[in-house]
């Protein structure tokens, strides 16, 4: 996808016709203002969820997508969920679990193979939950259906393919935002406005405070944030030695390609490094519905060489995130210490240039395309792991309009706000009491890993995946989805939220995302109507429309 593709997939005209003489839109003249009660900015599962409560609340909202597919990673790929406690997660996030339980209720929905073969495994539930009438488990083009369908029910404006110019797009006056603009010269004017893209880019642009990277324990008093070299709280290390040179034993001869050449700094310090992202592939081994990898034309099998040493170490679990999703495919995920997470290639997607965040989606693509296509085919690779291998392909009813790939790259971590409450690990595991709650979280503290570096004893080994289990579900607080009221009065940032490095890897899954994206929503309406800023409406208020809509505030009412 070319992402600085102008073309915009408009409304229909008498759509438009039709909002301009009910007075939805206001535009004062052919460059385009377009004007709302609230603009959301991003395509995002968080930005679809938070205009449906706006539309739903009688305010006029439009989302501006940068993205031409909806959904975010829900409808690229990511569809073994990650629900942690599912009576945490209620309000509108609990409706689009249920419409996909609708969906697969529906004999015509197994087309692929019978609804009885598939079995019922979730990720700590059950994939489809009779009881409660929600299904965790679904296909991407299913995710992204309901999503539509969601749109298209309650009327949304959905402007495609509009990237936020990042340098001079923000109109701001009195410590509002009042309008943005995108780089084919579109403005959007509204009351309130809020980012739910992964990178944060209109909070940014805003002068909003963010960090990137990893904060030293001391700054906040946690444990598991920064360098955490020696931690093993997964599989995803090397449990055996493995060399790291060209030449094994011949320092001089260079480094294995994707090993870094500087070594962490020490434990609990901080630095600007962020977890790994990946593709998350639906993948196929039905024969009617596999396409087979292909070589990339720029594949050089020596990139792998380091997996081929892993397997020749004995490894053999490569298979294990292959987690099957209906219809024989899959959602899958990184697993082991050499896979799809492309370790140390994306510390400066954050703050890239459109331009430069292309290039790094590229060459995670390059890298994940040549994994594949080594694995199926190299014969540096165990027979048996090889053969298997070469019954899976991409699906091919999945992402059609993209050579069967995703159009989302796993955007772990990018910036995060530094608003009026930063959620820490202490939050995550109910050491402190959390002022003000908006939602629920309940899934484990997980970062995946973050460097690949060679040991002094003069190994390869990674750093950075840890697992923190919380102690039951947790609350969030308003504060975190809030700037400082002093830098932006009526911004709300469900997704990049005010966060430790460490407390995000527990927030940053997507049914948490829908969370806040509707309570933001919420917060979103009453300060509308109030006339207030954000950081000023009443709590009281909000905790009660919250109620209403059976968000899930805590478990214990």
């Amino acid at each position: 996808m070319n992402l600085l593709n102008q073309t915009n997939e408009k409304i229909i005209p008498s759509l438009f016709l039709l909002l301009l003489i009910t007075g939805l839109f206001s535009c004062t003249s052919e460059s385009e203002l377009t004007q709302v009660d609230v603009v959301v900015y991003g395509g995002t599962s968080s930005a679809v969820i938070a205009a449906v409560e706006l539309a739903q609340s009688g305010k006029s909202v439009v989302i501006v997508s940068p993205d031409i597919h909806i959904g975010g990673l829900s409808s690229n790929g990511l569809g073994f969920s990650d629900t942690g406690n599912k009576e945490a997660i209620g309000g509108l996030a609990r409706e689009f679990y249920h419409r996909v339980w609708q969906h697969y209720n529906d004999s015509l929905a197994w087309n692929w193979e019978q609804h009885s073969d598939f079995g019922n495994r979730g990720q700590g539930t059950v994939a489809m939950d009779g009881e409660s009438r929600t299904m965790w488990i679904f296909e991407p083009h299913v995710a992204e259906q309901v999503f539509e369908d969601l749109i298209a029910e309650n009327k949304i404006p959905v402007f495609r393919d509009e990237w936020l110019d990042r340098e001079t797009g923000v109109e701001k006056e009195n410590g509002r935002i009042v309008a943005i603009e995108t780089l084919s010269g579109k403005r959007y004017r509204a009351k309130v406005f809020i980012d739910a893209t992964y990178e944060g880019d209109l909070m940014a642009a805003a002068g909003v405070s963010y960090h990137v990277g990893r904060e030293a324990c001391d700054e906040y008093g946690e444990k598991w944030n920064g360098v955490q070299a020696g931690v093993f709280h997964h599989t995803h290390h090397f449990q055996v030695p493995i060399d790291p040179y060209v030449i094994p034993g011949d320092p001089s001869s260079g480094l294995l390609p994707k090993i870094a050449d500087e070594k962490p700094g020490a434990n609990c310090s901080g630095d600007d490094k962020i977890q790994a992202y990946c593709f998350r592939l639906c993948m196929s081994n039905h024969p009617e519905n596999r396409v087979p990898f292909t070589k990339p034309d720029n594949y050089d099998p020596n990139d792998f060489e380091l997996l081929g040493r892993l397997f020749d170490s004995g490894w053999n679990e490569w298979f294990n995130k292959f987690d099957l999703i209906p219809n024989r495919k899959t959602d899958t995920n990184n697993h082991g210490p050499f896979s799809s997470d492309n370790i140390g290639m994306n510390y400066d997607y954050p703050e890239a240039s459109y331009e430069r965040r292309q290039e790094i989606i590229q060459e995670h693509a390059n890298y994940q395309k040549g994994l594949l296509y080594y694995v199926a085919n190299d014969e540096r690779v165990p027979e048996k792991i090889r053969e298997e291998m070469k019954n899976w392909g991409l699906a091919k009813d999945e992402f059609t309009d993209n050579g069967n790939w995703p159009h989302q790259l796993y955007i772990r971590e990018a910036r995060r706000m530094i608003g009026e409450y930063v959620t820490t690990e202490k939050d995550i595991l109910g050491e402190r009491l959390v002022p003000e709650p908006i939602g629920m979280g309940s899934y484990t503290m997980d970062s995946h890993n973050v460097q690949r570096f060679v040991t002094e004893e003069g190994y390869v080994q990674n750093e950075g995946d840890l697992g923190v289990h919380p102690h039951a579900p947790y609350q969030i607080a308003y504060g975190s989805i809030i700037p400082k009221k002093e830098e932006c009065k009526n911004l709300l940032v469900p997704v990049c939220v005010s966060s430790s490095h460490i407390a995000y890897g527990s927030i940053r899954m997507e049914p948490v995302f829908m969370i806040l994206g509707q309570s933001a929503a919420v917060a979103a309406t009453i300060a509308i109507d109030d006339k207030s800023a954000v950081q000023d409406i009443s709590y009281l208020e909000m905790r009660e429309h919250l109620m209403q809509k059976k968000q899930v505030l805590s478990l214990n009412d």
